[in-house]
């Protein structure tokens, strides 16, 4: 398999990465600023490089394209990668509008390549761990999950100026619902607080901060709801993420804060002749999962991200080899973008529910 990394500023990561895999034979890579290509392909010993993505997509030896650009540009390019014969991955979000999802699942389909959004929060080292004990059943029925995100984004590259928050809430929506397989079916959200001017240009986004609750569907979650806040602008915090699953048996808080391990609080069978059932709290060392991936990729599993990184690009890689949709495929990245931007709607609606379309 040959691959292409475009967008050099983040992808640079994931370079080394794809040249460690087993079953990844070349590694490309490709970028608008000349600088930056040399640097990051004289780093890593990158012979194919591109000054341009139409350029990648021409080359009939590439088979896989990585996306690792600008959001308002993910859908017209996953589509180009797609339209092309070529699997494509792609950073968060999977786009910005409705219509624009609805494009990028048809290209996928009409395509039979593989899509998957590259979602870092369903691959750190805190989600596996959560993800075990859900699946073994330590968590019991869940009854409430809740995710943050909070970051200040004032210096970043100008296309994230005012950037509504809820079109980038991946990171603590995706967990909510990759750990559940659930998908979130209405939306009520309110904004809060106040932007300077500046901010408001480019996408008339008065809110620095948002907080939804959501209603979920899926398999045990009928009445079941999650919260979700996310900030990127104007409100002074440590930049963190958060994910907290409340079950009927034990329940599991993180918040991603130096110095602030998870917590597992375990309730447990009221004793004979009590007057209450007592409740015990661990802070667990949560492992990173070199076990998961091959020997190659195993010093990588403590990198960036939560660890999250090479499992990425073992999902993606090994999705495309065993001719299957990767756990975060065109339905789900859609499904998951969509919600963030209908809370956004629902918003500047003054918290009107919004029912999100399905992509399924």
């Amino acid at each position: 398999m040959r691959i292409a990394v475009v967008g050099l500023r983040f992808g640079a990561a994931f370079v080394p990465i794809y040249q460690a895999h087993p079953e990844v034979t070349e590694v490309a890579v490709c970028d608008l600023k000349p600088d930056l290509l040399a640097t990051v392909g004289d780093k890593h010993g990158v012979a194919r490089r591109f000054a341009a993505l139409d350029d990648v997509l021409a080359d009939p030896t590439c088979d896989a394209v990585h996306l690792a650009t600008p959001v308002h540009l993910h859908v017209e390019q996953a589509v180009a990668v797609l339209g092309a014969g070529k699997h494509c991955a792609s950073a968060v979000p999977a786009g910005t509008d409705i219509d624009g999802l609805r494009q990028l699942v048809s290209a996928q389909r009409a395509s039979n390549r593989n899509y998957m959004m590259m979602e870092t929060a369903v691959y750190t080292r805190e989600f596996l761990f959560v993800q075990d004990l859900y699946q073994r059943g330590a968590l019991g029925r869940i009854q409430f999950l809740r995710g943050a995100h909070y970051q200040d984004m004032d210096g970043w590259p100008p296309y994230w100026a005012g950037l509504p928050p809820m079109h980038y809430a991946t990171h603590a929506l995706g967990p909510i619902l990759h750990l559940t397989g659930a998908r979130a079916t209405t939306v009520t959200c309110h904004g809060s607080g106040h932007m300077r001017p500046e901010l408001h240009k480019q996408y008339g986004n008065p809110f620095p901060i948002e907080s939804a609750t959501f209603r979920l569907e899926g398999p045990d979650l009928t009445g079941i709801a999650a919260e979700v806040t996310r900030s990127l602008f104007e409100t002074a915090v440590t930049s963190k993420e958060s994910f907290d699953v409340y079950g009927d048996r034990a329940t599991f808080l993180w918040q991603q804060v130096p110095g602030d391990e998870p917590a597992l609080i375990t309730l447990h069978t009221m004793e004979p002749g009590a007057h209450r059932r007592t409740v015990s709290v661990e802070r667990p060392e949560i492992p990173y999962r070199p076990d998961l991936l091959p020997t190659a990729l195993a010093p990588f599993a403590t990198g960036g991200h939560g660890g999250s990184h090479p499992h990425l690009v073992h999902e993606l890689v090994r999705s495309i080899v065993e001719q299957r949709a990767p756990a975060v495929d065109v339905t789900r990245a859609a499904n998951w973008t969509a919600a963030g931007l209908c809370a956004h709607e629902s918003a500047l609606q003054n918290g009107a529910p919004i029912t999100i379309p399905a992509f399924d």
